[in-house]
């Protein structure tokens, strides 16, 4: 699967546009990270654990619009984006998006 944040690929020609295709997740922060990451804040740097957690988050996003992309029959996705946003005080989503395209 060719993923572009462009709207086209280079070299390519779009044969068929698929339409839109999405994969988003949620997460929940975890209590115990949450007092790490207080203690971080005094001292200053990286929270590892929140920067790991929205990799992750990030990933599962892209697998499950990937999925979506292989089931309409696309070989790409042009103009990927990712959003967030807070669903509620703990917990956040991230969503990915772009159009599944058949390109040759």
């Amino acid at each position: 699967m060719i993923l572009v944040t462009t709207n086209e690929v280079p070299g390519m020609t779009i044969k068929k546009n698929l339409g839109l295709v999405r994969g988003n997740t949620i997460r929940a922060r975890h209590v115990g990270r949450d007092i790490s990451a207080a203690l971080k804040n005094l001292v200053g740097g990286e929270i590892t654990d929140y920067t790991k957690m929205m990799a992750e988050s990030r990933e599962q996003s892209l697998d499950r619009m990937v999925e979506e992309a292989e089931s309409l029959g696309a070989n790409a996705i042009v103009c990927l984006r990712f959003t967030t946003s807070m669903i509620m005080q703990s917990a956040s989503e991230i969503l990915t998006y772009g159009t599944a395209v058949i390109v040759e």
